[in-house]
């Protein structure tokens, strides 16, 4: 391991593309081990058409506005009984179907439920339904498929932001419907429409055209919406295809960290915040499979499986990677403050410096991990879901140390998802949502 400088960090941003995963150990004979259904994407695909995101992590639906004679939110069914390892849960919701966490672009701060049925809002004291946010899924394929035109579902502190074939952007309130409001996207803006992150009152996105006559390049533009005013802050028009990286984030409060395709390569790309003005590019090893952001610097894998750190300025700071003979591969790391955590695919989370990338403590879970696992933080813990087999892990964040593994005994095959308001842990797999005391 290296170790230069670097600046202060804080957990906000990260994406990654689908791609390789791991099980995660052995399953009781009522569980389906870990894993995706049907075939991935190519690298090709994911780089082309659509460049779409595969933030990996908690995720659930947009809704589409008027939706005037919506059906009657789901009635949630009462879970049968099933083996709990951990924290007893304060409550456990259990919808009529199963969740879809990979629509999220990051981990929403209140309970919400997301499956084909739309965005279940739930009551974070008592885990019952308080508003449903219908959406029309495409006919044509399963959904969801980070392939789909229909961009992924970005939520901000009380809406749930989406975009529509007709070219509007609309926001839905998760409990007020007199707040929903919808707005027509500006011309430049038509036609294929990303939303890719909300940050401190701003929405980001990005669309993307077809090439024009004689060979014109695209109409490819990025964005970012001030949502108070519903003003647009800017527009620019990029050359290759760009777009922001999911949950946008901004990098010392005036860098927007975005991600530009080359063909079968990628950059990362730093904008000013208020004018999308480029600043630096860096270039992205390993196609820039994953990019994670704090406040100040940025985390992008170094080559070689491991990490590196850019710096505010673009210049690489220090990297942590395998060791010669090791074949382990990190996760995207998750900035706090003076420390990150490192998660690796072989089951194991380092704390690093965040200046100088020294490792302050190693913790080994009871399970593997794999490109959907998307820990979070809360208070002084670092919660790290595993496959439905291997359940949820809290480290106290100051040590290293194990406190408890949650899991429940039902059947799954999807990693869990977490997410936090601050007051509880919600953490789900499948079709089941449970709330968990943080303390």
């Amino acid at each position: 391991m290296q170790s230069p400088s670097s600046g202060n960090t804080a957990h906000e941003a990260s994406w990654q593309w689908d791609g390789e995963e791991s099980s995660g150990g052995e399953a009781p004979e009522d569980v389906i081990g870990g894993g995706g259904d049907g075939p991935r994407p190519s690298r090709r695909r994911m780089l082309i058409g659509a460049g779409a995101l595969a933030a990996g992590g908690a995720a659930w639906a947009f809704g589409r506005s008027g939706a005037d004679g919506a059906p009657p939110a789901p009635r949630p069914t009462e879970p049968p009984p099933t083996a709990l390892s951990g924290p007893t849960p304060l409550w456990t919701y259990r919808g009529p179907e199963a969740m879809t966490p990979a629509r999220l672009t990051g981990p929403p701060a209140r309970p919400v439920y997301l499956s084909r049925n739309g965005l279940q809002v739930l009551d974070a004291a008592r885990g019952t339904a308080a508003r449903l946010l219908v959406f029309d899924p495409p006919d044509s394929r399963d959904w969801p498929s980070d392939l789909d035109l229909l961009g992924k579902v970005v939520i901000g502190p009380d809406l749930l932001f989406t975009t529509t074939y007709e070219g509007h952007l609309e926001a839905r309130h998760f409990t007020d419907p007199a707040a929903d409001w919808s707005l027509p996207l500006p011309d430049e803006l038509q036609g294929r429409t990303r939303l890719t992150g909300y940050d401190r009152g701003i929405l980001y996105g990005y669309s993307w055209g077809r090439p024009g006559p004689d060979g014109a390049p695209p109409d490819n533009h990025l964005f970012a919406l001030r949502v108070a005013d519903r003003s647009f802050l800017w527009t620019v028009p990029t050359e290759q295809e760009e777009q922001p990286v999911a949950p946008a984030t901004r990098i010392g409060g005036n860098v927007v960290a975005c991600v530009r395709f080359l063909g079968f390569r990628a950059e990362l790309v730093a904008r000013d915040a208020a004018t999308g003005r480029p600043l630096w590019t860096a270039h992205g090893d390993e196609d820039l499979r994953w990019c994670a952001t704090g406040t100040q610097d940025v985390y992008v894998p170094d080559g070689n499986g491991g990490v590196r750190m850019l710096q505010p300025t673009g210049e690489p700071g220090w990297t942590y990677s395998p060791a010669r003979g090791d074949s382990w591969r990190a996760l995207p790391p998750v900035p706090d403050g003076p420390r990150v955590y490192v998660p690796s695919d072989h089951g194991i989370v380092t704390c690093h410096d965040a200046v100088t990338g020294g490792v302050l403590w190693t913790c080994r879970l009871p399970f593997l991990l794999d490109r959907r696992s998307r820990p979070v933080v809360a208070a002084d813990m670092l919660f790290v879901p595993g496959t439905a087999t291997g359940g949820v892990s809290a480290i106290h964040t100051p040590t290293g140390r194990l406190d408890w593994t949650f899991h429940d005994s039902g059947p799954g095959k999807d990693v869990w998802s977490v997410a936090t308001d601050g007051g509880r842990l919600y953490a789900g797999h499948d079709d089941v949502l449970h709330a968990l005391p943080l303390s």
